[in-house]
């Protein structure tokens, strides 16, 4: 199949590579045909950040900063984006960035593999905040898809706080947007050629069309397409299990879908939305969630991945559904239909038929979260399990949501993960609570409900006993919740904290 030439900018220019393989990840491209070997292979699975790089995209006239893993990241997807390895950081004269020299500074590399991706994922942070000064939370919030093997994080975590203090180094962002702008004058040059030939755009390995309408038409054309956005799950099937996909089509390039819209009685999140962007608008409504937010996976990985992406993929131990399930979210399916759109929604907890199976038809893209404001009343909490605190996959993921009148539960909305074949919603659960007192007893006879309404599988990450009892115990952490209990997990547990 045919291919177009892939484009980045990278240390003040513009690089253009040719009959790059749709299947190729970045890590390989870097490391094997850059031979930039700074950036690591360590997991191979967006686990480690060893092979963390900084991208940086145009917006609002200035540039927004990310730190991604590279080694499930697919080469293609960052074409039009600007490109950041450890070895780009170092000015002309040799000086360190000032995140180098605070690693430096504060002996914060023992063996020194995982110091690249370290450096990466500050180096992101610092361009975010513009050099401003960093907490000791938001240095952990940071470094959170980054493991040291070595245990060496306290002095990562002073190199963190102390960055900011050294003199500062500006990236030439006028530079950077120009040659980001070449790139797509090269794009709009190559589409008009391409126009001349209607058939030729068909046959592309790699498709990243900007325009709804034109990737609605794409997936129409190529319903065997393997769908992509910011390739979290893909890239793990490609780099673990081998796979390879003839033809792949990333949605991560449609404005449309990269938009978070609010509504009077809705928020509407693009599929393409990262889960960064998808968590912050959530969050803004519900401070409650930030912790899990931050749980969900490390930075680079929120950065990269997609809400859209990870609803459509439907994994049982996915965390975001449960969560959705409990808010009442839908989803809005969309097709092309003749030069338009047609499109059809459906709560999402309908939208799943079995294991990893759903009801998008082959000529459909998942286009749409729609999650209802929060409103008065809403009691609303979401309870992550997992054998590690950080950057770790749940056992059982819990989200309940209820509406508690006059001391009598009004509605209650529960999604629950680990437990079956797909996310579900506890509808027996809810069923016991709905219109019952909102006391220890009657939560006491939902626990016994909620445990006994689903048929776990034991694995690696926990039995099916385990399950069960979790699914009771955290029901019964929600009510201590409700009642102004504090410190029930430790998830909130802090290390301020634990110094006062």
């Amino acid at each position: 199949m045919s291919q177009r030439p892939l484009r980045f900018f990278r240390r003040g220019q513009v690089v253009t590579l040719d009959a790059v393989d749709s299947n190729r990840t970045l890590l390989d491209l870097l490391r094997e045909d850059l031979h930039c070997s700074g950036t690591k292979e360590g997991c191979g699975e967006g686990d480690c950040g060893a092979c963390t790089v900084v991208l940086a995209e145009a917006h609002e006239g200035t540039l927004q900063y990310s730190a991604i893993n590279s080694c499930i990241r697919l080469a293609h997807s960052v074409h039009g984006m600007a490109l950041w390895t450890a070895e780009d950081l170092a000015q002309a004269d040799g000086r360190l960035h000032p995140v180098q020299q605070a690693m430096v500074q504060c002996h914060a590399s023992q063996c020194g593999f995982c110091t690249p991706g370290f450096v990466m994922s500050l180096f992101g942070q610092y361009q975010q905040q513009a050099g401003a000064p960093l907490s000791r939370s938001q240095a952990q919030t940071a470094l959170s898809g980054n493991l040291c093997r070595c245990t060496g994080y306290r002095p990562i975590l002073d190199a963190a706080q102390s960055m900011h203090t050294l003199p500062p180094v500006a990236q030439d962002t006028q530079q950077v947007l120009q040659g980001l702008q070449q790139i797509a004058q090269a794009d709009q040059v190559d589409q008009a050629v391409r126009t001349a030939a209607p058939n030729a755009s068909s046959s592309d390995a790699y498709q990243a069309p900007t325009e709804l309408l034109a990737l609605l038409q794409a997936r129409r054309a190529a319903p065997q397409a393997q769908l992509v956005a910011g390739c979290t799950d893909v890239g793990l099937w490609i780099t673990k299990g081998h796979r390879r996909f003839a033809q792949l089509l990333d949605i991560s390039k449609v404005a449309a879908l990269r938009r978070i819209e609010h509504y009077p009685h809705h928020l509407a999140i693009g599929a393409a939305a990262t889960l960064s962007a998808a968590f912050a608008a959530l969050v803004a409504q519900r401070p409650q969630l930030a912790q899990f937010a931050q749980r969900f996976a490390g930075l680079p990985v929120r950065n990269s991945g997609t809400l859209g992406g990870n609803v459509a993929n439907g994994s049982p131990i996915g965390d975001s559904m449960p969560l959705l399930i409990a808010l009442g979210a839908h989803i809005v399916l969309m097709r092309a239909h003749g030069k338009g759109l047609a499109h059809r929604t459906m709560a999402l907890e309908d939208f799943y038929t079995g294991y990893r199976k759903n009801q998008l038809a082959a000529d459909e893209v998942l286009a749409w979260i729609m999650v209802p404001h929060a409103t008065e009343h809403e009691f609303s909490r979401v309870y992550k399990v997992s054998k590690r605190q950080e950057d770790d996959i749940s056992a059982v993921c819990l989200a309940l949501q209820l509406h508690i009148v006059q001391g009598r539960v009004e509605t209650a909305s529960i999604g629950a993960g680990g437990v079956a074949a797909t996310p579900v919603r506890a509808r027996q659960t809810e069923a016991a609570l709905r219109g019952q007192p909102w006391t220890q007893a009657t939560v006491a006879t939902a626990m016994q409900t909620l445990r006994a309404e689903f048929a776990p599988i034991s694995d690696m990450r926990a039995s099916a006993a385990y399950r069960s009892e979790v699914l009771g115990n955290l029901l019964q952490r929600f009510w201590l919740e409700s009642q102004g209990a504090a410190a029930v997990s430790l998830a909130q547990w802090t290390e301020e904290g634990a110094a006062a």
